[in-house]
């Protein structure tokens, strides 16, 4: 039985209070991903020893490392970083990188079902190539209106595409 396996229900059980109370007061508490992030590190370290404790801590530090860079931008809260980076603790670096993928694939699709339903398309493309094409002008800064930050700013909670991206991550590593 691999650490896959052990990984699987902490992980869907965790995911769908991260996913519930994100929706409802978009948050992702602490004293949801930090025990979860311990576990996972505990987990991997009793299945692998020190391999299990390397895989760990990388997927860990990696899922730290890409959302930090996305909550230093503005974009993302600091409950999904907290959360990416516990996720990465259980199933490392390697499937981490894969839930990376298709998590953004599935949370674009909800933006823009969302913007579609909700009559923005326009300005989500608007401002998404004021994102990617505006870097150099703002110095590589966050964009001051579109920081989670901007009171005004449209505020998509993101542990849904987060769920679905880790859960088809397991299936397809």
């Amino acid at each position: 039985m691999g650490i896959h396996s052990i990984a699987w229900w902490p992980t869907v059980a965790v995911l769908g209070i991260a996913t519930f109370t994100d929706l409802r007061s978009r948050r992702i508490p602490n004293w949801l991903s930090l025990p979860f992030m311990v576990v996972g590190v505990v987990a991997q370290v009793w299945m692998h020893g020190w391999h299990g404790f390397a895989q760990s801590i990388g997927g860990l530090g990696l899922g730290a490392l890409i959302f930090g860079f996305l909550f230093f931008m503005g974009g993302m809260g600091m409950g999904d970083v907290k959360l990416f980076a516990a996720i990465g603790a259980w199933v490392g670096p390697e499937q981490l990188l894969l839930a990376l993928v298709v998590t953004g694939l599935a949370g674009g699709i909800m933006a823009l079902i969302w913007a579609i339903s909700s009559g923005f398309t326009g300005e989500l493309f608007k401002n998404s190539g004021d994102l990617v094409f505006g870097w150099k002008e703002r110095a590589g800064l966050p964009h001051p209106e579109y920081v989670l930050s901007n009171p005004r700013a449209r505020k998509m909670p993101y542990a849904p595409a987060i769920a679905i991206g880790t859960l088809i991550s397991f299936f397809t590593h």
